[in-house]
């Protein structure tokens, strides 16, 4: 942290701001399920009828999962391995700690190599510098335009995604006509499995990419991802929007919204030279819950499927001219999912840039007089 603190501001102890209460303080109740977002350190676990905390909070991951912050504008049910965070209003802006937890990196804090653990004490000594409570709230502001816009374009996409499928199983599951033609789902696409990226280590610190495997296919990069050499076959580099498989432990499948990466082992990177990439995805979608009972019927650590099970999934494929008709619709509406996701892209990669510029007081926010709208202005 700079020794350099903004005019207004002031440097103090995180303990001196805002109070770490125990998920572990508080009674457990018979889990019933409801609407309450039950939370642990690793994020929403569940749902429960009556909430612990009756009033919107941040959640801090205590065990296991350290240092992960969550924000509930409801009440809310933390489990004991989580902090909570209350609001108080002529302390802090609510909004504006949210943020602050996430810069200030408390998953670095492990004080436990066994179980990882976060001590509040700990938590409490960090030093941070907080600015009045109005520019709190423009910092905040700023931030949370940017999540709010962020948050609209994967709502979207959700509200696209069900059109193309519904279009889908219109055409393909219930109006299916008996002289279309029948194939196994591994004819129509290719299914690619990823390298051991182990042995692919990167040779420099420029030729270098990500490497993709389950839990970042599900929860993105973070600090502790591996890396690989770039100079991988290039049919082993993930782009944006390419179909991603995972087909061993926890099945799972995404169009791929992340940055260039390498495709590890136990993940399928699916495409065809035949078929529009919407056409294989639905299938695979459409087969998923089948797979996953496959999977874990495995008398195995590690449940998966194999490629006979990709082959005794049978699809029906229309008429060229058909398939042609059908792709109109809705390639446009895949292709709007991807812009999405690029967009969502540089949202993120933004308010990750801004995040800490704003936290240190390096860039201000400014509200002008007359009812402009913010700007930013260098400290």
């Amino acid at each position: 942290m700079s020794d350099k603190v903004p005019k207004g501001w002031k440097r103090v102890k995180l303990g001196e701001v805002i109070t770490l209460n125990y998920g572990k303080s508080l009674p457990e109740r018979k889990r019933i399920e409801g609407d309450i977002p039950v939370y642990s350190s690793a994020g929403i676990t569940g749902w429960h009828n009556e909430p612990l905390v009756n009033s919107k909070g941040i959640i801090i991951g205590r065990k296991g999962t350290i240092g992960r912050i969550y924000k509930s504008e409801k009440p809310f049910y933390p489990i004991d391995t989580t902090y909570y965070v209350l609001p108080n209003d002529e302390k802090y802006d609510f909004n504006f700690i949210f943020y602050l937890l996430l810069d200030l990196k408390l998953e670095e804090l492990n004080e436990d190599s066994a179980v990882p653990g976060l001590n509040r004490n700990t938590a409490y000594s960090q030093e941070i510098i907080l600015p009045p409570l109005p520019e709190q709230r423009a910092i905040a502001g700023v931030l949370s335009s940017l999540d709010d816009k962020i948050d609209l374009l994967h709502r979207q996409n959700k509200t696209l995604e069900a059109m193309a499928e519904t279009l889908f199983r219109k055409w393909f599951i219930e109006e299916a006509k008996e002289d279309w033609e029948e194939k196994p789902l591994d004819e129509i696409a290719h299914f690619l499995n990823g390298l051991p990226c182990q042995k692919f280590p990167p040779e420099n610190e420029r030729d270098k990419l990500p490497v993709l495997k389950i839990k970042e296919l599900k929860n993105g990069f973070g600090d502790n991802s591996d890396w690989a050499s770039s100079k991988v076959p290039k049919e082993y580099i993930v782009q944006n929007g390419d179909i991603i498989f995972s087909w061993s432990g926890s099945l799972f499948l995404k169009i791929w919204d992340g940055e260039k990466c390498v495709l590890n082992q136990h993940l399928f990177k699916v495409t065809s030279e035949k078929f529009p990439e919407w056409f294989y995805y639905f299938w695979i979608k459409f087969y998923l819950k089948e797979f996953a009972s496959i999977a874990e019927s495995k008398a195995t650590t590690m449940g998966h499927i194999k490629k006979e099970d990709l082959s005794s999934a049978r699809v029906y494929v229309p008429p060229k001219e058909k398939l042609n008709m059908l792709d109109r619709k809705i390639t446009p509406i895949f292709d709007k999912i991807i812009l999405n996701n690029t967009q969502i892209r540089t949202l993120e990669n933004l308010r990750d840039t801004l995040l800490p510029k704003l936290m240190s007081g390096e860039v201000r926010v400014k509200d002008l007089r007359g009812g402009e709208e913010n700007v930013f202005i260098k400290y």
